[in-house]
Parts: C-alpha cells; structure tokens; sequence
C-alpha cells in the first residue's frame, strides 16, 4: 500500500486569554495512514482526539508539526501549511469531514445539503438530486424530512444528514468524528455498510470512536488517546 497520509510530530495547544493559560490539545502525534486504510482513535472525552481530526480538515491551525496528505491536485501537500484556497479545494473535492453537529446555510432543505456537495464537484443538477435521494434513503431519513431545514432535526437526524452529505461524495479521506453518536441499531448498520463500500472503492479513513464494538468491526488499526498522547493500539 502507498500512504495517503503522514502525521509528524502533531501539536495543537490553546491559549485561554480570559485565564492567561495554555490547554494542551494534542502533543507529538505520529503515523501514517495508507491508502485504502481505516485507522480508528480511541481514548476518554479531552483526551485530544477531535483535535486530530481538526487539524487534518485544518478547522484547527496545529501548532507545529507537519500533515503531509497526497492529493490529487497538488501532490504532497503540508496542510498545516497550506493556503486557504488549497484548504477549500481540498475540501471540497477530496477530504470528507462527519461531525455530530451539522453545520448548513439557514433555508436550505436537507435534499438540497447532499445535492449541492456533489453539484460542487461538476455533478450536473439531476445526477447529483439522483445520488442525493439514494443516500438519504440508505440513511434511513424519512422522505417527510427531506424538504425540511435540518434546523429542525433531532441530533441522530441531523447526524445521518451529516453521514450523507459527507459519504455521498466518496472523498479520497474521510475524516469521521463519532460517526455512530445517537443512532439506533439499523441506522448503524447502514453506515458500516457504506464504510465497507467506501473502502473497497478505495477511500482512506480516520475515525474518532467510544462505541469500541462498532470501530473494531471497521477499522484495521487501532490508536489510544492518553492525555493529549497517542498511544499505537492492535492490528484487526
């Protein structure tokens, strides 16, 4: 396997200004990511893991340390260095980003969330509602709920719309913070499925976790976070 993505030396720290204090985000992270690979990151709430996951996507600006990620369009690219303009075509083309928050522009109905991820990937408009109907369906979001605003949705409702939007551009890496928070039984099955169809179409994937029994049934290496440390888990 060729890598898709290599973490140096990672270190994101926080300066609380109201308390003249530095919090510790995360501190010498290290690996690799190969491609067509799935790496799960364990370990207790605080104890970095989201910071990873945001530096790579570069909402967060690490505080040294290098993500050397192979993109399609810039080849190598440092992306705790890269320009905004590089960060945004990334994004937009070729790094999926799963939240348990949904973050959407106001009046805009949840169909028209998945439609227009693709449409900025040159879908036409009818390829791309196409597409969209059949991910939300697989994420099993009711048909009543697709021309509503996803202001309105319950957390495991705006999650899956998250899942879809995300999935359904079949990203070269996808960044997956919690992706199973507040879903039932059925739902979670529909998302391993998608998983194991992403991979075999060859996405990479880095994912955050606390349901151990859902991450170890997808992932093929694992990691522990220990107080902003990361600490190399087992093969599976």
């Amino acid at each position: 396997m060729s890598e898709l993505l290599e973490i140096k030396g990672l270190e994101k720290s926080f300066y609380m200004h109201h308390f003249d204090k530095t919090i510790q985000g995360c501190s010498d992270v290290t690996f690799t990511l190969d491609q067509g690979e799935f790496i799960g990151i364990t370990g207790k709430s605080g104890a970095g893991k989201s910071t990873i996951l945001r530096s790579v996507y570069r909402t967060y600006l690490p505080t040294s340390g290098q993500i050397m990620y192979h993109s399609d369009q810039y080849g190598w690219l440092d992306l705790a260095g890269a320009t905004e303009r590089e960060v945004l075509s990334i994004r937009r083309n070729e790094i999926g980003y799963v939240s348990q928050f949904l973050k959407v522009m106001p009046r805009v109905t949840a169909i028209e969330v998945v439609q227009k991820a693709l449409e900025e990937m040159k879908y036409s408009k009818e390829e791309a509602l196409e597409e969209a109907r059949q991910m939300l369906s697989h994420f099993h979001l009711s048909e009543e709920l697709w021309d509503a605003y996803p202001q309105t949705f319950s957390g495991g409702e705006k999650l899956r719309l998250n899942l879809a939007q995300a999935m359904v551009k079949k990203p070269k890496l996808l960044l997956l913070d919690e992706p199973t928070a507040s879903l039932d039984a059925a739902t979670k099955e529909s998302v391993k499925d998608m998983i194991v169809r992403l991979k075999e179409a060859g996405t990479s994937m880095l994912g955050i976790f606390h349901d151990l029994e859902f991450m170890e049934s997808v992932v093929d290496q694992q990691y522990n976070m220990k107080q902003g440390m990361m600490q190399e888990g087992v093969q599976t």
